[in-house]
């Protein structure tokens, strides 16, 4: 606590010293050249304040076309003037919006330093605006790029300042500001930039009429920044509504495999078991992340059309044929369930053919070999080795090692050959204890529905 609290204090020390050097630079810098013509910095310091009068919030940064001005007086008239309209535009919004003595301080340490650095730049890059060796320059398409340039720059610095600030005080990532506060902006801000080397080259070749542009700028501003308020609103409620549609979809989907979990918990720990055993599986066999995430679900989910079995079937140690008959329609059930919440279309399809065989004779499809989606070959794999090694199911458990001789004996008639030699391969290195039998902790654990939710409801990648 008290290191943060001398964080603070350094912070606040080193802004005060950046308001005293900025001012005490442009104190010393200052000729009375830079105050003329007297027109230019009336109209350029009533501008300045009307445009902070038009400020607008958005993501919780504050915009004006005030650095349009200020970026002008930089490069139209120098660093005491730029330093000078600096403060005096952040005063009156300051005291309107009561803000704390240390945004106060914040306030005018920015508009002093950024101002300052922006007319040095001009004045390193072309030399002093009102010096009439430098006509040829301040009237050429390289004044209108260096005004661009520094506007940029400004509006970058402006930013660092303000965000590192917010970064000391309020403990807000620069990286998080960065992402949702600047980098959205910046197509805005390059406009405005571009729109400001045009004044500040038409006042040069033109005279102080063409300054009078400022105007529909600002005019300009107001309308785009309120088009991008209304934008945001938009892009914010449609965000949320698609995450309160995947919530509650995925909601129905976490309600039926938890109340399947209460009525069997064998079937909710055998849901998690392979899930962990799957998602290990389509690693080993080069499968991207997005792949493994997918067999991760689809492991959980793989039974969940069980949920529409009778309990006398679900909980019978001895099944007729008749009782088969209707276990056999679960995959078909459950990729019906899990195929109508959007986006998990092939989560559904891996469902669906996880009991086909690979020499055709399993089911509903009858699928041969490679037609069966590789999604569901891997489940089969995993939820046959699960089923015969688990404490609780239909007979009684096998070793993992007679299970692995188990599955090289089916591989090739009900199961894929080569992934279940990596398979094979995966638990002889990593150990069978590594992918123990899930319970009911691993289960809720490998449920994490919540994540899925907020991830489904965001726009696929083109």
């Amino acid at each position: 606590m008290n290191d943060s609290k001398l964080t603070i204090r350094i912070l606040y020390v080193t802004e005060a010293l950046l308001l005293v050097g900025a001012v005490g630079a442009a104190v010393r810098l200052s000729s009375s050249q830079e105050w003329r013509p007297l027109p230019l910095v009336g109209l350029l310091l009533i501008l300045a304040l009307v445009a902070e009068r038009l400020e607008f919030e958005v993501r919780s940064q504050h915009l004006s076309a005030s650095l349009v001005v200020l970026v002008l007086t930089m490069g139209l008239l120098g660093p005491a003037p730029a330093v000078a309209f600096g403060i005096v535009v952040t005063l009156p919004n300051s005291a309107l919006r009561r803000v704390s003595r240390a945004d106060w301080l914040n306030n005018l340490s920015a508009f002093a330093a950024f101002p300052l650095v922006g007319a040095l730049i001009v004045r390193a890059l072309i030399g002093d605006v009102h010096d009439p060796s430098a006509q040829h320059l301040t009237q050429s398409v390289t004044f209108a790029l260096v005004i661009f340039g520094v506007f940029m720059v400004t509006n970058a610095l402006d930013f660092a300042l303000i965000a590192t600030e917010t970064r000391m005080t309020r403990g807000l990532s620069l990286s998080r500001q960065i992402r949702e506060q600047f980098i959205p902006v910046q197509p805005g801000q390059m406009a405005m930039g571009a729109l400001t080397a045009a004044l500040a080259i038409a006042y040069t070749n033109l005279g102080l009429p063409a300054l009078f542009g400022l105007i529909l700028v600002l005019a300009l501003f107001q309308y785009l920044i309120a088009a991008l308020l209304r934008s945001e609103d938009r892009a914010d409620q449609l965000e949320a509504r698609s995450v309160h549609l995947a919530s509650l979809q995925l909601g129905v989907l976490t309600t039926l495999v938890e109340t399947l979990a209460l009525r069997d918990r064998t079937t909710a720990r055998h849901a998690a078991a392979v899930a962990r055993y799957a998602r290990a599986l389509a690693h080993e066999v080069g499968c991207s992340e997005a792949d493994q995430d997918l067999l991760h679900t689809a492991g959980l989910l793989h039974d969940i059309g069980k949920f529409a079995l009778p309990d006398r079937i679900l909980h019978a140690e001895v099944l007729s044929d008749e009782d088969w008959a209707v276990i056999r329609r679960h995959p078909q059930d459950g990729a019906t369930l899990v195929g109508r919440l959007d986006g998990y279309g092939p989560v559904a399809e891996a469902i669906l053919y996880h009991h086909e065989h690979v020499d055709g004779s399993g089911y509903p499809a009858g699928l041969i070999g490679n037609e069966i989606p590789l999604a569901s070959r891997i489940l089969a794999i995993c939820s046959t080795y699960d089923t015969m090694t688990a404490r609780e199911s239909y007979r009684s458990p096998t070793t993992p090692q007679d299970a692995m001789a188990e599955l090289r004996r089916v591989a090739g008639r009900q199961l894929d050959a080569e992934l279940v030699e990596s398979f094979i391969a995966m638990l002889e290195r990593e150990g069978p204890v590594t992918f123990a039998h899930g319970d009911d902790a691993d289960f809720e654990a490998e449920l994490a529905f919540e994540r899925r939710a907020r991830k489904i409801a965001q726009p696929a990648a083109s």
